[in-house]
């Protein structure tokens, strides 16, 4: 899979620029505050409709302007897709996909697959358990884009709970408020989803995760060990499930909140036995947050049948000279590859280059 060009006019600090893109590997370089990160974006947006770094899109639309606009094109093994998309500072934003209108990102997402990783996912490894979450949720929407809507539902449904816990006014002893039961049938179903799809999605990166993170490693360079740390467990899991909320009922009672479910789950990340939480070093830590997202392409393109498009932010800020070189020398077999570096000096040997500077785009 291939973003062959892409046009993007007042995104982020970009008034106009177009980009034609090979299908190996393309190094965007440039100093610190010049647009790199800008442009691995836009490329991203135009295929996920989603930003990497921000939840709302208006930092997105350039100071001054009403609108974003992105073009470009993405080839698959079966197919050319024509990509626009506009995006708006306020109201709703126009995709369309080969002219058509497309209204709900899962229909574009099923047809052009990307990954993106940077600095920022240093917060899998070293930040809280929402962190993790995120990850696991990103990771099974990677695969099956059709499934987008299993966390939201679930998170749905767990405010409404919480609600009708925290306003009730009765007694712990009392059995707790009228309609409890209804919003336990729904936090059941909604979060056996979730966890069955949290589930599968860890077990299709695990040992791919183990795979490259001792590839970047080296010799003798450590292990990473992934396991998924559900809140409920056990077979059938909707009977489990069932059980735990009862067995915690009267401590939901007195806290007024949902003990129970998967908003309660975390990632276990281990490195060299050692959790990489508060026991990884810096460069562990970052191996282990590439290692992740390398294998969750590894895994997209098991799905998919084609590797996906891989964006990479600055991989090499957080590595030693050896494992940069390991991790560039991998590189070349994953497909497109597009990554940012702050110098030439970064570049991996045979990388078609992109300079960037304020704003503006030069083939190297």
């Amino acid at each position: 899979m291939q973003l062959v060009w892409l046009e993007a006019r007042d995104f982020r600090n970009y008034r106009e620029v177009r980009v034609e893109l090979g299908a190996g590997l393309t190094a965007v370089a440039g100093a610190n505050g010049q647009g790199k990160t800008n442009l691995l974006e836009a490329m991203y947006y135009l295929c996920s409709l989603v930003s990497p770094r921000v939840s709302s899109d208006l930092p997105l639309v350039r100071a001054g302007a009403d609108v974003a606009i992105l073009r470009g094109e993405v080839a698959t093994s079966g197919s050319r897709l024509l990509i626009e998309v506009e995006i708006r500072a306020s109201g709703q934003n126009r995709v369309q996909v080969n002219r058509s209108s497309v209204r709900r990102k899962r229909d574009l997402r099923r047809q052009a697959r990307a990954v993106f990783s940077s600095p920022d996912d240093l917060a899998i490894v070293l930040g809280d358990p929402g962190e993790r979450r995120r990850f696991m949720d990103e990771a099974f929407v990677a695969n099956w884009p059709a499934k987008d809507g299993a966390a939201p539902a679930y998170e749905r449904t767990l405010r409404q709970r919480n609600r009708l816990l925290k306003d009730w006014e009765g007694q712990v002893g009392s059995g707790g408020p009228p309609g409890l039961e209804g919003w336990d049938a729904e936090l059941i179903t909604n979060g056996v989803a979730l966890t069955e799809l949290r589930a599968e999605a860890v077990e299709r990166i695990r040992e791919r995760a183990a795979s490259e993170f001792e590839a970047l490693a080296g010799p003798g360079g450590g292990t990473l060990l992934v396991a998924y740390q559900a809140s409920v467990s056990g077979d059938p899991l909707a009977d489990a499930f069932a059980a735990a909320l009862d067995s915690r009922r009267a401590d939901e009672l007195i806290r007024r909140t949902t003990l129970v479910g998967p908003h309660r789950d975390d990632l276990g990340l281990v490195v060299q036995d050692l959790a990489a939480r508060g026991f990884a070093s810096h460069g562990e830590a970052w191996g282990a947050a590439v290692a992740l997202k390398l294998a969750l392409a590894g895994a997209l393109a098991n799905e998919i049948g084609q590797d996906p498009m891989l964006f990479l932010d600055d991989p090499f800020s957080g590595l030693d000279p050896a494992r940069r070189e390991r991790l560039a020398g991998g590189l070349a077999e994953r497909g497109q590859v597009i990554m940012s570096v702050p110098d030439l000096a970064q570049v991996p040997p045979g990388a078609a280059v992109l300079g960037v500077e304020g704003g503006s785009v030069a083939q190297e």
